[in-house]
């Protein structure tokens, strides 16, 4: 038994100091060189910060670009999704919910043309991003509440669009907090 026990300790040992000590070290210098030494990207207006370019924000005036539903009410401090599946009826109410409160204030627009993005929580339940998608249904109610024309509003959205990686890898998106931020600029 002393044979077995013995460098299984030993084996213990290494891989404590090597994945929790050194590899964390190594991590942790890596982020030392990013931008804000791994903070994440601030985002600040006149000198004050307004949100993090990586943390999905609640945005639910009708002048602003909506972002993804957030299973958390955007806390990042408990980032989660829902454990809840497809065929649950809680969450299928949740999700019926979300299609009339934004049916409603985007009348224009058919319930098949809302995209799953708009009434779908992300996995982290703080999701910073949403698909060209959706942000295309979104234009006419912001248009109408901000007396825009619905052409500034797409050259806007063409602006802000950020491709996938290499040209592949996923869809576009756009960045609620960025592209509210642009909207608010805008006169």
């Amino acid at each position: 038994m002393k044979q077995n026990i013995f460098p299984a300790i030993k084996l213990t040992a290494i891989c404590l100091i090597l994945f929790v000590g050194i590899y964390t070290l190594i991590i942790y210098s890596i982020a030392q060189l990013a931008p804000n030494k791994g903070e994440g990207e601030i985002v600040n207006i006149h000198n004050k910060k307004v949100g993090y370019k990586l943390e999905g924000q609640k945005f639910n005036e009708d002048k602003y670009m909506w972002g993804r539903p957030s299973a958390v009410d955007y806390n990042a401090t408990t980032s989660s999704g829902s454990n809840k599946g497809p065929s649950n009826p809680t969450y299928l109410q949740d999700i019926r919910t979300r299609i009339d409160h934004f049916l409603v204030h985007n009348p224009s627009i058919k319930k098949e043309l809302i995209p799953s993005d708009i009434v779908t929580a992300s996995g982290s339940g703080l999701d910073p991003d949403i698909s060209l998608e959706a942000a295309v249904v979104q234009i006419d109610r912001i248009a109408s509440i901000r007396k825009i024309s619905t052409k500034k509003i797409n050259t806007l959205i063409a602006q802000q669009i950020q491709k996938p990686f290499l040209g592949f890898g996923g869809p576009a998106k756009i960045n609620v907090l960025k592209f509210n931020i642009e909207l608010d600029k805008m006169k």
